[in-house]
């Protein structure tokens, strides 16, 4: 009998869309606002603390699920910051980024045929993640305006095979920040139907206009069902370190750790080191990051907004989702202008559609991002005032 050589999983699987604008940047010299990663200097204190790490030869293997100095480090964050008195011995797991946290979240509490919600637009890993992990996702619409999700469709999703609900919050890809409130029905659901929560915090700092950030853990009756992930990428602008955190109960670290080993042993050690610094830094560092950033979502929105397009402004992480209806003329969809702007106009983005399992409801949708220092940002400004609006 003839075998296929590929698992009908990865038969399922393509490019990642944002990955591969990046490389359409590249190629064509654009201005890459297509994936998430800064180009400007992350902080000096962690930069040093990492070569230091080195040069005193932490460069063996920590222990699996994390430093105990950065276990240590993220336990004192998390009570400030999130609320959360944590166990660093027995709460925490330390991973290859936040990628690797949510796969391994959904390794070790999903069987085949369990279901699991995700919002519709989505970060792109999230999918995969459920195929990977042989859950049934159920996919529930956040809409404009705000995008948020209407109570009875979430609602509705829940159900005796649902096992986890995953969200974003800032969100990835729409700037949506979750109130209190919104979280609230959320919890009530997880607790009605004895639901893990699993929340991506990555954007945890980074929020907009005096909105302050709501971990679903620490809400009445969450901290015994909920996952919280979140890492150093977005906080300390080092996206290609990949140190993730998992914020869990006992019974769930136990069996994520366990899971982590196997899938990757262990995140970088002189890194985790350097990880402990950031995490210590003094709060006015984290207050001046929304502030950095509320100021480059002003200078890019703006300009946004007077060339053509049309959006809500994000309330936070460093995404907007825009619709270029002004800008259509033959191009039939959001992944033809998408390919417009980054072979003719010079400026990568993501074509709305691939955080979509509903393709036609992301078709009139792009995602730029605007982590850039601000004559990048003043390039791409200058490079989309190229577009003509459809009279």
């Amino acid at each position: 009998m003839q075998h296929p050589i590929l698992s009908r999983k990865a038969e399922r699987f393509t490019e990642s869309v944002i990955r591969g604008m990046s490389i359409e940047a590249r190629t064509h010299g654009a201005v890459n606002l297509a994936q998430g990663m800064p180009d400007f200097p992350a902080p000096d204190e962690i930069k040093e603390a990492a070569c230091r790490a080195i040069r005193d030869d932490i460069n063996q293997y920590a222990i699996t699920w994390g430093s105990k100095n950065l276990r240590d480090a993220v336990a004192e964050h998390a009570s400030w910051h999130l609320g959360l008195e944590v166990d660093p011995e027995r709460e925490i797991t330390v991973t290859c980024g936040s990628t690797e946290a949510m796969l391994v979240s959904l390794l070790s509490i999903v069987n085949p045929g369990d279901e699991v919600i995700l919002t519709q637009p989505y970060y792109e890993n999230y999918w995969p993640d459920c195929v990977i992990a042989g859950a049934e996702p159920r996919f529930v619409p956040i809409r404009p305006p705000h995008w948020t999700f209407d109570p009875d469709e979430l609602a509705a999703a829940f159900n005796d095979r649902t096992k986890a609900i995953v969200l974003c919050n800032p969100n990835n890809p729409t700037g949506t920040v979750f109130s209190r409130e919104e979280l609230e029905q959320v919890a009530a659901l997880c607790r009605k139907w004895d639901v893990i929560a699993i929340t991506d915090e990555i954007y945890e700092h980074i929020l907009y206009d005096g909105r302050k950030h709501v971990c679903i853990a620490a809400l009445d009756g969450m901290r015994e069902r909920s996952v919280t992930v979140s890492g150093m990428s977005k906080t300390f602008g080092v996206t290609g370190w990949r140190v993730g955190t998992i914020l869990a109960p006992p019974n769930l670290s136990w069996a994520f750790r366990q899971t982590h080993d196997f899938v990757s042993i262990g995140a970088a050690a002189p890194l985790q080191e350097a990880g402990a610094v950031g995490y210590r830094l003094p709060r006015s560092y984290f207050a001046g990051l929304s502030a950095a950033y509320q100021a480059r979502r002003d200078r890019f929105c703006n300009a946004l907004l007077e060339i053509g397009f049309a959006f809500d402004l994000p309330q936070g992480a460093y995404y907007v989702m825009a619709d270029f209806s002004a800008f259509v003329g033959d191009l039939p969809d959001d992944e033809s202008f998408a390919r417009h702007l980054v072979r003719d106009v010079g400026v990568a983005a993501v074509p709305g559609s691939s955080f979509f399992r509903d393709k036609p409801l992301g078709r009139h949708l792009i995602r730029f991002c605007f982590c850039k220092k601000d004559d990048t940002l003043d390039e791409a400004i200058n490079r989309l005032k190229s577009l003509r609006a459809i009279a």
